[in-house]
């Protein structure tokens, strides 16, 4: 028998041993599995305790020997375990992860603990025949890197730049084209709690319809940029109706509001840094090494889970019509937890790429292995996508009718009456593997995992697992910069109506970068009028005053009498430039009615026509006469 070290470079994966059918007992004939039967797709089923997280675990493992790189989606922060594999089993490496009260609870220090639990695991390993080098091969072959969306500690994903546009000949595939754009604007209103038709809703129509306006033209859309064209739309029609007749400006104005809620929410600053969310950027490294990159997301609500599992699914399928056909095995993509993501009924953002991802990602060498407590989680169109079946203990007879119907009348070994009782019989660790690729279904006993299982990891402990990289520290918000006096600059403008009119002053000097900064320009014409004193003069006036985000109120006594050069001011920016952040004075303000009248008070109590008189002599000057001419 080939030892466990072989195996991988037989493209097979070890992933335990089979067991007697007749005893249940677990015998020496290792199993087997090719790695490439996984572009047909895996389900592991089972209640807890049955050991799908270790299963699923010992198929990373097996990946990452082969050198296979991983995109992990951990639900339930069990999968960051994979960083806790140690090839020298020293009782040290065990240590700080080690539960206090089960030490104690077994009457032993932390340290005592560390040691019996080193000695077990190398004793287990040893057991399955495998050994130190072999984890060590493990490490050398893949980095594993823990990633925390939504959140600064850790390594936070930056999802604000996520809806790059695709590249051309992905857009001229209309299905997948559809799926993406549905996947990112499904996963953005899923976060202000709208449940969008992409059939019947407005704001599902409108955010769709902008998207592929900005990707037909290979336009990245920020979530800025979207909001800003939510409020004035760059297209004048959505089907044969105009844009203010579908979705009239005010409606557009609250969805807008409701967008940049997210945005100026302290919670949402999470998701504006770290790595931007681009598939082969945690497929591999800079140097071209594979990585299991593994997003924790038990941290976050349920709305932002599927805010992030939508957009991830989504870029992946971007990333697969762009490669190349494969018979082989390309890559993983590994979710513990489908429950909820997946259903049978009802249709979540997260359900027609998944969909999409189980029926085509197997000509591209993608394979998708889904985890489930039960198999009723699952759509039933996604089931026939699925070529293996990892399946542990079951007791509801629910569950137990459900995969029964898909394997029992494939095997001669096994009748329905034996399938149902090992399925509510079997014991942890112990699983029946159904798959396409195999004649009969075989029982086997998962083997011995090198990475250490010690449950869940909690956000606090990931920063203890996370090696310090400069490349993966949260930096600035892509596309920001500072001005040399400190304001905040961002490549999109501020949000504002369309009944605003604005205008773009351009630099009277050529200069290197243009950044726009807000100011809020009132122009008049003031009469000054007295028909005793025969007195009729107009004067044009020009105010400005800026009103950044720092500008809490509008003051028109703070504003500057300027001349301003209007020849100098265009319809539209100029490509390249920056803008500043917009007073909050601006939030959800439909026009300028309310400032003009306060800028009309302003004239009226502080414009002065200036004249020179001698009351003796009942003599004034005239307006704009100096004092020799009077």
């Amino acid at each position: 028998m080939a030892g466990a070290g072989d195996y991988e470079k037989m493209d097979l994966f070890y992933l335990g041993r089979e067991l007697d059918p007749a005893t249940g007992k677990t015998t020496k004939k290792p199993l087997l599995y090719k790695n490439k039967y996984l572009t047909t797709h895996a389900a592991i089923i089972g209640m807890t305790g049955s050991g799908k997280t270790g299963l699923g675990i010992d198929l990373l493992e097996e990946a990452a020997l082969d050198k296979l790189p991983s995109l992990v989606i951990d639900p339930k922060g069990d999968m960051a375990n994979l960083l806790l594999s140690f090839p020298d089993l020293a009782p040290e490496d065990f240590e700080p992860w080690i539960d206090e009260n089960a030490a104690a609870q077994k009457g032993l220090s932390r340290a005592e603990f560390a040691a019996q639990t080193a000695s077990t695991w190398e004793q287990g390993i040893t057991a399955w025949d495998q050994d130190k080098a072999r984890i060590a091969r493990m490490r050398k072959n893949v980095d594993f890197v823990v990633y925390t969306p939504g959140s600064s500690s850790g390594r936070p994903v930056s999802v604000l730049d996520s809806m790059e546009a695709p590249a051309k000949e992905v857009l001229q595939e209309n299905d997948v084209v559809s799926s993406m754009v549905n996947s990112a604007v499904s996963s953005i209103l899923s976060l202000v709690g709208i449940k969008a038709d992409p059939l019947q809703s407005r704001e599902h129509i409108l955010l769709s319809s902008l998207v592929l306006y900005y990707w037909r033209k290979q336009q990245d859309v920020a979530l800025e940029k979207l909001i800003g064209a939510v409020v004035n739309p760059p297209f004048a029609k959505i089907g044969t109706l105009s844009t203010d007749v579908f979705f009239p400006q005010q409606q557009r104005m609250n969805l807008a509001m409701q967008l940049n809620n997210i945005l100026a929410s302290p919670a949402f600053s999470g998701w504006t840094m770290g790595k931007s969310l681009r598939i082969e950027d945690f497929l591999y490294d800079k140097a071209g090494k594979p990585q299991v990159s593994i997003f924790s997301i038990a941290h976050l609500g349920d709305d932002e889970r599927m805010f992030f599992v939508t957009m991830l699914l989504g870029k992946l399928i971007g990333w697969m019509r762009q490669q190349e056909g494969s018979n082989g095995l390309r890559c993983l993509l590994y979710m513990d937890e489908i429950f909820g993501y997946f259903p049978p009924s009802a249709n979540p953002p997260s359900k027609k790429p998944m969909l999409l991802l189980l029926k085509q990602a197997r000509a591209y060498g993608l394979g998708v292995v889904l985890s489930t407590q039960n198999p009723v989680d699952l759509d039933y169109k996604g089931l026939a996508n699925i070529g293996t079946w990892f399946i542990g203990r079951l007791q509801t007879r629910q569950d137990q009718d459900r995969v029964m119907s898909g394997i029992a009348g494939s095997s001669d070994m096994f009748s329905q009456a034996d399938i149902r009782e090992k399925l509510s019989d079997m014991r942890g660790r112990t699983f029946l593997m159904y798959s396409a690729h195999q004649d009969e279904p075989i029982l086997f006993e998962t083997r011995w995992a090198m990475s250490y299982l010690k449950g869940p990891v909690s956000l606090r402990e990931l920063d203890k697992l996370i090696v310090e990289d400069d490349a993966a520290k949260p930096g600035p918000e892509k596309g920001s910069a500072r001005h040399p006096e400190g304001e905040q600059f961002n490549p999109n403008p501020p949000l504002l109506s369309s009944a605003i009119e604005q205008c773009f002053m351009m630099a009277a000097l050529p200069v290197e970068q243009i950044d726009y900064l807000p100011s809020l320009v009132g122009t008049a014409s003031v009469r000054f009028f007295k028909q005793s004193q025969g007195i009729d003069e107009v004067k044009e006036v020009c105010f400005s005053l800026p009103v950044t985000g720092q500008t809490e109120e509008i003051d028109w006594q703070e504003a500057a009498d300027d001349e301003l050069e209007m020849e100098l001011c265009t319809d539209g920016p100029v490509e390249g430039c920056r803008f500043s952040s917009l007073s909050p004075v601006f939030d959800g303000l439909k026009n300028l009615r309310g400032l003009e009248k306060e800028f009309d008070d302003f004239l009226y109590h502080s414009m002065k026509l200036p004249l020179m008189r001698v009351p003796s002599l009942k003599l004034h000057s005239k307006p704009g006469e100096t004092d020799v001419q009077f």
